[in-house]
């Protein structure tokens, strides 16, 4: 993509990118009032699917963020919108939090263990032997298996914590059926999201920490890719990867002059 075209949408992941343990990142704030400024349209985008929007922008308040509801793109919005697309009105058995049965609630799908259409995995910091029994009887039964997104570890201040990924793993490794993953990498989570807010691939860039789904995901879809270097990828690790984002920079702060 020629680096003259003008970048009218900006899609940014969450987490090592505008905040860090949160903490929001230097620049992040500079960054949100330039797209307001300059009346950008953007999305807030996360794999995270515990929390709803509106949790996720109090949550980013509070380290001095100002970020409405509606600017925020979660895998569980992704997953919901999917679901309605395919199948409108159906059922599904959830094992995940607020974020996704939210999600799934507002598209008028019923919750039950009762032959469901689907079963949807999410993240959750309480997954259950019952619950993923449940889960594995369901899909053999030919419940149709979808989970949020496939990142296999979350981080916590002591360390790994499994993810949604990791028991997807353990799903299909009992049962022999693999989810669909609706977030990134799917570039199909950046589809979605700039369905939602009419923008167009070629004049909308991605801004990441990680280059195993937000930049993949990114180029994936036609976009103008950013990596920062405050959070998961670091720039010595860059080269073992098979593909390369159009721009690289120290952080979000870099990227405040180019909107």
């Amino acid at each position: 993509m020629s680096t003259d075209i003008k970048i009218d949408t900006w899609l940014t992941d969450m987490d090592g990118v505008l905040v860090r343990e949160g903490d929001a990142i230097p620049g992040a704030a500079q960054f949100l009032d330039r797209l307001i400024q300059k009346k950008r349209s953007f999305l807030v985008l996360t794999n995270n699917s515990i929390f709803t929007p509106r949790d996720l922008a109090a949550r980013l308040a509070n380290s001095g963020l100002a970020v409405p509801e509606s600017r925020i793109w979660t895998s569980a919005s992704a997953t919901a919108q999917f679901l309605n697309d395919q199948a409108p009105n159906a059922s599904a058995y959830v094992i995940g939090e607020a974020g996704l049965t939210t999600a799934l609630h507002e598209i008028g799908y019923t919750l039950t263990t009762t032959a469901p259409d689907f079963v949807v995995l999410g993240e959750t910091r309480t997954y259950s032997f019952e619950s993923i029994t449940t889960a594995i009887r369901l899909v053999e039964k030919g419940s149709r298996f979808i989970a949020t997104n496939p990142d296999v570890t979350g981080p916590s201040p002591e360390g790994s914590l499994p993810a949604t990924g990791s028991v997807a793993a353990l799903i299909t490794k009992a049962t022999g059926v693999s989810p669909y993953f609706i977030g990134k990498p799917n570039p199909m989570m950046f589809r979605s999201a700039m369905n939602k807010i009419e923008a167009h691939s070629e004049s909308t860039a991605m801004i990441g920490d990680r280059m195993d789904t937000d930049v993949i995901s990114g180029i994936e879809a036609g976009l103008e890719t950013f990596l920062v270097l405050t959070g998961s990828t670091q720039k010595d690790e860059i080269k073992k990867f098979p593909f390369r984002p159009k721009h690289v920079v120290d952080s979000i702060a870099d990227i405040v002059d180019r909107i």
